[in-house]
């Protein structure tokens, strides 16, 4: 999807963001790729004539894969995506290990940049509820005013001390220690429609979901935007995945 708005910048030269930014930058995945893997099971070296075919012609064979929960023929094929977000979207997306390949930006090797997250006017603040069973609501002007103007002063005491750290000769990987999970960092992130299918079953709160997600709002971000280009390269996976209630097979 196309990158992240025009960013709003401090006297301090901070920069802050509400937005994820995700970009498809290669891939290989089409719906004829699910039909051959599927069709060598009983057609051998003749599944080969599937890639020829147009998919639309066998889009029952989809449905009954992603409903029965064949799950391997949608295994062969795979998208990179370009990811920024905060590093505390890293972190719950590394908990996706299965079918999952990741390079990320390395403090240890540049100096981090200061890009720092701020949530938008339309995240919702008030978490209500005992844990395992709680809701958020929206937050007031006053707590959105508070939230921003809190997280603003804490990045720039953090990265002030990150850039005195680095002054004084401290190596980046000792310094990076004082910046907080709010700033941006960016990654590679390879999958294939399988593993992409269950992240976004845990990582999505969708209305054709058969089984509840709760994310929380920055991943999910991420999720619908890989999601859009997911759907664009295979509209009848897609399809069968929304259709059978949104459970990886």
């Amino acid at each position: 999807m196309g990158r992240t708005p025009t960013p709003v910048t401090t006297p301090e030269s901070l920069t802050f963001h509400s937005d994820v930014t995700v970009e498809l930058v290669k891939s290989a995945a089409s719906d004829a790729d699910v039909l051959f893997a599927a069709r060598v099971s009983t057609a051998g070296e003749q599944s080969l004539d599937e890639l020829k075919k147009d998919p639309e012609r066998s889009k029952g064979l989809i449905n009954y894969l992603m409903r029965d929960r064949h799950g391997s023929p949608f295994e062969h094929n795979s998208m990179t995506f370009f990811i920024s977000a905060p590093i505390f979207v890293f972190r719950e997306f590394m908990r996706h290990r299965v079918g999952w390949s990741y390079n990320e930006e390395s403090g240890r090797y540049r100096e981090l940049q200061p890009v720092f997250y701020v949530p938008g006017e339309s995240r919702k603040l008030v978490q209500q509820g005992r844990p395992g069973k709680y809701v958020f609501t929206e937050g007031t002007p006053a707590q959105h005013a508070t939230v921003r103007g809190t997280l603003e002063e804490s990045y720039e005491q953090a990265y002030a001390a990150y850039q005195k750290l680095l002054a004084e000769g401290v190596a980046r990987e000792v310094a990076r220690s004082v910046l907080p999970v709010g700033l941006y960092s960016s990654m590679y992130a390879t999958c294939n429609a399988r593993s992409l299918m269950h992240f976004l079953g845990l990582r999505t709160q969708h209305e054709l979901a058969k089984v509840p997600s709760f994310p929380q709002r920055e991943i999910e971000m991420v999720g619908e935007k890989m999601e859009a280009e997911w759907a664009r390269l295979m509209p009848l996976t897609h399809a069968a995945f929304n259709a059978n209630g949104r459970v990886a097979p």
